[in-house]
């Protein structure tokens, strides 16, 4: 008993010491740089390897855009999810198998929702398989500058193999900005709208952050949750990339203190470029999984503003706040995770939702989600009834079940009475108890003798009983006398006729 007490007090104490321990060797990437001259205004971990999540759908649309621009495909290209796309974890559409959808849409729900079956489904469409189109996904990080990245799945989700850094993602930013200028409301749209659902940007820097306008969010427990965001302020625009915060919160106010110390600073001709930042000394990304997800608490997720986390105040606070910064100026809240503590962006400007659909136009679309409505409010009524059903069965089976039992009930009852009642007439009266009952002869036969019913003979000698008093006769009326006058002559001609 004292040994479990005293672990319980002491195990507190040896998870700090051991986060305290690995905090020197965990450096959260951080990057700030001018998108225009690639300018490096601040670094740290910059080079390191870590797992991206989500933000590696920014390399799924630079070569999905790249294959447009040459003339491949076109933003009118449909697209049809597989079965394999449709398996795929949230975050996710729910699309059926077979749903095609064009890549212009496609691109759309990416960049809002994020959506992991979307990615597969244009990595099918795009290169022949999501194992093709990584191969693509690596030739043209190479052909950008890209030197740390190694890619598997065009979505972000967990793969040991795959990860990048924060200067590459810069890089890949910086690309995507030069390369399709048309195409940058792509990365600014604050939520989309199908059918009645709207879904908003998991950017929790656009329409709070003055200037905000991209790009992507992601997170996955073991690389913690990352953002690449840009901003633009008097036509001045900076790149930022954090990696490896605890919390979507944390993740959104530490991009904002450090667009707020970008737009400050100016670079020098001696500044940094993306291109010179040194090679990292550390061999794979750390994983951030048992820091950031704790099984003791909700899962965290990337759902924008007030999204959930597992230990934002936490060990994996302390732990990714551990590095300090290198330039002395750059005292402020976005390498203090206790000056980040209590404090929120401003609330979000109403949301713009931009339609999107399945199928080749709006009106294919509108009937496609009428017929999807139908069905689903069709299962929805199959189930109900279902269940209704299934709950009458189950009441009728009870009272079958109540009724056999009462009937067994009054079967073993009658089956005792009657047992009862047999034992009771084939049972032998006790002998006192016969000799009381007079009113039973000793013996008794149903066929009486004739001669039982005579009386005994007399014994000699016997004198005879008395007798029994005469029983007087009833007075007799006097007859009529002889000499009687006769009533009437006819009477006594009568009676000389009937003589």
């Amino acid at each position: 008993m004292v040994n479990r007490v005293w672990g319980r007090l002491i195990a507190p104490f040896a998870a700090l010491a051991v986060l305290t321990g690995q905090a020197a060797a965990v450096t959260a990437p951080i990057l700030v740089v001018e998108a225009e001259s690639g300018k490096v205004l601040y670094s740290q971990g910059a080079t390191d390897p870590w797992y991206p999540a989500s933000i590696t759908k920014l390399m799924t649309t630079y070569v999905a855009l790249s294959m447009v621009r040459q003339g491949k495909i076109g933003l009118d290209t449909l697209l049809t999810v597989s079965p394999e796309a449709a398996a795929e974890p949230p975050s996710k559409m729910g699309f059926k198998p077979g749903t095609q959808i064009t890549l212009d849409n496609a691109l759309k729900i990416i960049m809002v929702k994020s959506a992991n079956d979307v990615s597969w489904t244009i990595a099918e469409g795009l290169g022949g398989s999501v194992e093709g189109f990584a191969d693509m996904m690596n030739e043209t990080a190479h052909r950008i500058g890209m030197r740390e990245s190694r890619w598997y799945n065009p979505n972000g989700l967990p793969e040991p193999r795959q990860w990048t850094t924060a200067r590459d993602m810069a890089i890949l930013a910086r690309a995507l900005i030069r390369d399709f200028p048309d195409q940058q409301g792509l990365f600014s749209i604050s939520a989309i709208q199908y059918g009645k659902a709207v879904m908003a940007n998991h950017n929790g820097l656009l329409g709070r952050y003055a200037g905000a306008d991209g790009m992507k969010t992601g997170f996955i427990c073991s690389g913690g949750f990352n953002v690449v965001a840009s901003a633009t302020r008097g036509g001045r625009r900076i790149i930022t990339v954090v990696m490896g915060q605890p919390s979507a919160r944390e993740r959104d106010i530490k991009a904002a203190d450090l667009f707020d110390y970008g737009f400050s600073q100016s670079a020098g001709w001696t500044a940094q470029t993306l291109d010179s930042l040194p090679p990292s000394n550390v061999a794979t990304p750390p994983d951030m999984r048992p820091y950031i997800c704790d099984k003791r608490k909700p899962m965290p997720v990337d759902e924008g503003p007030g999204a959930l986390t597992a230990g934002a105040d936490g060990a994996a606070t302390s732990l990714l706040g551990a590095a300090t910064a290198d330039t002395s100026s750059l005292a402020f809240a976005a390498l203090s995770s206790a000056n980040v503590r209590g404090r929120t962006l401003p609330p979000r400007a109403p949301l713009q939702p931009v339609a999107i659909w399945t199928g080749r136009d709006p009106a294919e679309g509108a009937m496609a989600l009428a017929r999807a409505e139908q069905e689903a409010q069709a299962s929805k009524d199959a189930a109900r009834t279902s269940k209704l059903e299934a709950a009458q069965r189950k009441r009728e089976e009870a009272k079958a079940v109540k009724e056999a039992a009462r009937e067994a009930a009054k079967q073993a009852a009658a089956e005792k009475a009657a047992k009862a009642r047999a034992a009771a007439v084939t049972a032998p009266k006790p002998a006192a108890k016969i000799a009381k009952d007079k009113s039973v002869p000793a013996a008794t036969s149903a066929y009486t003798a004739v001669e039982a019913a005579k009386p005994a003979a007399k014994p000699a000698g016997a004198k005879p009983a008395a007798k029994p008093a005469a029983a007087k006769p009833a007075p007799k009326k006097p007859e009529a006398k002889a000499d009687a006058k006769p009533a009437s002559k006819k009477a006594a001609k009568a009676k000389d006729d009937d003589a």
